[in-house]
């Protein structure tokens, strides 16, 4: 992790367009920013008299309604002009340089238009940036020690990514740049590097929505990333009480966003909107949070036939060779891209399936010596973990055990274990030290509540085998 110390080390160096704070709640960018709901009503837009901006203890800083709010109310409305994203006449050099992001980072795009109004003196979002959060709590800003307490190679894969991208792209910002006159420069002449560019990125990743803009000549609509000035402020819950509506403003026939109350709101409660159905690791790694007993959360692991055969002999599970199966059973792997040209080899435990469907139909395969009775079920019943035993009672124990000890397996890479993690979080760590620790508890718990899942099932199975037996 000696990269990641480096790429930490420049990411929090400081420059005039970013800045730096450490705490529950982050400073805004300004002192005394002015008052967002007042601008967004003089600017047009609507916003309901019983909402207010407040720190709510189990949200942090968000929206609340300081009265009680019926069903289907409209609780924001946002005009045409107030989201800030990229316009059709946008064409100078920001926008050009936004077109050689890769699409994963599209939060990287809208962060170049969102840092150069950043820049701009008298913009027309200034109100709504001087808002923002001055720092983030996402794993980029992370101290390089911290990053290793996450301790999960997938993310700290994407942390690394994302640090080295930023460090490139700051390289690439600045030659784009170099011959500007301060006049023609996007940022006003101002220097970016990967710190202000990391806060950009940051910003766009954890508050802005994908909505739809105009229409395609073939009438879908273009998916468009934008801010949303004051409706970010809304925190998330998979239980929301609020939903994003876009619709034409009958004055004009523009685009309004609206936010509609899905529920009756009762006083002090927060105003909530499901981000989406999302693992820990996009919320840690575009969030800066982590949802504790998240249903969708997952832990990935590759699919490899050396693992597998490692989990299929601790499981003391009679097999073939996974690392060379039949000529019918590599036929099946390729159906489940699992095997040919440009596979995919990523597979999960984990969230509302318990086991991904393609490595539950191949280890049912995989663990079957007999073709026939495999090719009378289509794939999808065999990827089901709701088909009961599809291919025998025999074969599917055998399943199962060996998943259980893929888990064991999995879970065995952390270095330590949940109570060690749970006396550390009582010891009193805290920040990027705490939410490294929630993370990584929580994927344990994940494999965790998967292996209890898979062994309720064996022993389930086992015992309708001795009730066959016994009525035999």
């Amino acid at each position: 992790m000696a990269t990641s110390k480096a790429v930490m080390a420049s990411l929090t160096h400081l420059r005039p367009l970013t800045c730096a704070a450490s705490s529950s709640y982050p400073a805004r960018l300004v002192p005394h920013p002015p008052d967002l709901i007042k601008w967004v009503t003089r600017e047009g837009g609507f916003v309901h008299p019983a909402i207010k901006i407040a720190v709510n203890h189990s949200h942090g800083l968000g929206l609340l309604a300081n009265q009680q709010i019926p069903k289907g109310s409209d609780l924001i409305v946002l005009p045409d002009h107030i989201p800030l994203r990229f316009n059709h006449q946008d064409q100078d050099a920001t926008l050009q340089l936004a077109r050689h992001v890769p699409e994963e980072l599209w939060a990287m795009r809208l962060g170049l238009k969102l840092l150069q109004e950043r820049a701009i003196v008298g913009s027309f979002w200034w109100p709504y940036i001087s808002n923002l959060p001055e720092t983030y709590t996402v794993p980029i800003f992370f101290p390089g020690e911290d990053i290793k307490n996450l301790q999960y190679a997938p993310l700290l894969h994407q942390v690394n990514k994302r640090c080295r991208f930023l460090l490139d792209f700051e390289q690439e910002v600045k030659r784009a740049f170099v011959n500007l006159t301060p006049d023609k420069h996007p940022f006003g002449g101002q220097e970016v590097d990967a710190s202000s560019l990391g806060w950009a990125m940051s910003a766009v990743s954890s508050r802005a929505f994908r909505l739809y803009g105009d229409k395609n000549p073939d009438g879908i609509h273009i998916d468009i990333p934008m801010m949303l000035p004051l409706i970010d402020m809304c925190n998330h819950s998979f239980t929301p009480n609020a939903r994003i509506v876009q619709e034409k403003d009958s004055s004009n026939m523009k685009m309004q966003v609206k936010v509609v109350a899905e529920t009756a709101i009762k006083e002090d409660d927060p105003l909530l909107l499901n981000y989406g159905c999302l693992n820990n690791d996009f919320f840690l790694l575009d969030y800066g949070f982590v949802i504790q007993s998240n249903p969708y959360d997952c832990i990935e692991l590759k699919y490899d036939g050396a693992l597998l055969d490692a989990a299929s002999s601790a499981a003391g599970v009679s097999s073939p060779n996974f690392s060379a199966p039949a000529a019918w059973q590599a036929q099946i792997l390729a159906q489940l891209n699992l095997a040919g040209e440009a596979p995919d080899l990523k597979v999960s435990i984990g969230g509302e399936s318990v086991v991904e469907g393609r490595l539950l139909a191949a280890l049912r395969v995989l663990l079957s010596s007999n073709m026939e009775s495999v090719q009378k079920h289509d794939l999808n019943t065999l990827k089901s973990l709701s088909a009961e035993a599809p291919l025998g009672v025999a074969n599917e124990t055998a399943v199962l055990r060996t998943l259980i000890a893929l888990c064991v397996i999995a879970l065995g890479h952390f270095p330590t274990k949940i109570m060690d993690d749970e006396s550390l979080l009582k010891l009193g760590a805290s920040g990027s030290t705490e939410l490294a620790i929630q993370y990584r508890i929580q994927k344990k718990t994940v494999i965790v509540d998967a292996m209890r899942d898979l062994s309720r099932r064996v022993k389930l199975l086992s015992s309708k085998e001795t009730t066959m037996s016994a009525e035999g």
